[in-house]
């Protein structure tokens, strides 16, 4: 059964996150209290007099209710999802799929200029209706039923979702945790698939030495930047090692959760171009439902899942941002078979929807256009 659902939060929880903020208790900061050793006192410091003093969750509900919601069961899980059909006859179905630690509210500035492109500069022809599901385990996508969410087991319960819309024909675009949902859509190929459109294809050198022979200085600076991301990811091997270890820490402690939050701020190189209102929403959302745990586990699923390496030969878009994992092209065609777009852009990062919405929505409409 599918019910409406609007984002209300009780004020008790408003009163009871004000009242932990004031008590925050920071670490000893470490030498030169800058990003070197993870986030700093000085950032927590701010961001948590701003948390208290002057963001506006409020105002952040508003945004999000704007757009119609729902929640639905199913096999058992309960899944939230925005639809915001277009008003062309003509328009794309789109599945649009979030990251981590991002949520569905990744993409509010992107609907308008995908449902109507008319009125952001674009044609009628490239519009697309979007259906924006939380990942099982994320959000309002709770709680989490059960083991085994993989991403293809995502995969499968997003395409159950749009047949259970009506759609017989459709694409996804995602980005991080979405980029991976969408490659497991392109690899279950199911009836009516129009592709994946994606910020990232996570393909990496499998040891061949041959490999190398052909890749210019750009792909050798992508590498470089692989080697620097792992240098600071550790949540990676945290999350697919002991997810419920670190969630008794961020679900008792918000200041820890903005910190665990460190990837908005691409571990402070930066390059990030989101706001504090946006980390602060993404980061109150987490805290509010307490997901912390569920959100973290796909990466523990993923780890141990033993799946094997496949071809995903379904066609794929890629857009490339320019502080962003940099998608090598010769190893994601080795993975990819079918790769028929691909754009490179010179401002946004790892959650470009955020950064560069408009520059992320007519990506999209070019990709999955039927003009």
């Amino acid at each position: 059964m599918t019910t409406n659902f609007t984002v209300r939060i009780p004020q008790a929880d408003l009163d009871d996150l004000a009242d932990r903020l004031a008590r925050t208790r920071l670490p000893q900061p470490a030498p030169g209290d800058d990003w070197t050793y993870g986030t700093p006192n000085h950032y927590l410091a701010e961001m948590v007099g701003y948390w208290r003093d002057g963001f506006d969750w409020r105002a952040q509900e508003e945004r999000m209710n704007a757009f119609p919601q729902y929640l639905t069961e199913i096999d058992g899980q309960t899944v939230h999802y925005l639809h915001i059909p277009s008003a062309e006859p003509e328009a794309v179905p789109v599945l649009l799929v979030h990251t981590w630690p991002g949520s569905f509210v990744d993409f509010l500035d992107v609907i308008g200029p995908l449902v109507d492109p008319v009125a952001h500069g674009g044609r009628a022809e490239d519009a697309c209706s979007v259906v924006i599901p939380s990942i099982p385990g994320f959000g309002f996508s709770t709680p989490l039923v059960g083991t085994g969410w993989t991403l293809a087991k995502v995969a499968r319960t997003f395409d159950t979702l749009m047949r259970e819309l009506g759609y017989a024909s459709y694409g996804v675009h995602g980005s991080d945790a979405g980029a991976m949902v969408a490659r497991e859509l392109g690899l279950l190929d199911p009836p009516g698939f129009l592709g994946l459109h994606v910020l990232q294809l996570f393909s990496f050198p499998s040891g061949d030495p041959a490999e190398f022979a052909d890749l210019g200085p750009a792909d050798y600076a992508a590498l470089e930047f692989m080697q620097w991301f792992q240098s600071v990811g550790g949540y990676n091997q945290m999350n697919a090692s002991r997810p419920q270890t670190v969630a008794a820490a961020l679900s008792d402690s918000p200041v820890g959760q903005l910190a665990y939050s460190e990837l908005f701020e691409s571990f402070g190189n930066g390059t990030s171009l989101v706001t504090r209102d946006q980390v602060l929403t993404q980061a109150s959302l987490y805290w509010f439902t307490n997901t912390s745990a569920s959100a973290a586990r796909f990466y523990f699923e993923e780890a141990r899942a033993g799946a094997e390496p496949q071809v995903n030969r379904a066609r794929t878009g890629v857009a490339v941002f320019a502080a962003d994992f940099q998608t090598i092209r010769a190893f994601a065609e080795r993975d990819n078979s079918a790769i028929t777009h691909w754009s490179t852009f010179a401002e946004g990062g790892h959650f470009a929807a955020l950064e560069r919405p408009g520059d992320v929505a007519a990506d999209v409409r070019a990709f999955f256009s039927r003009g």
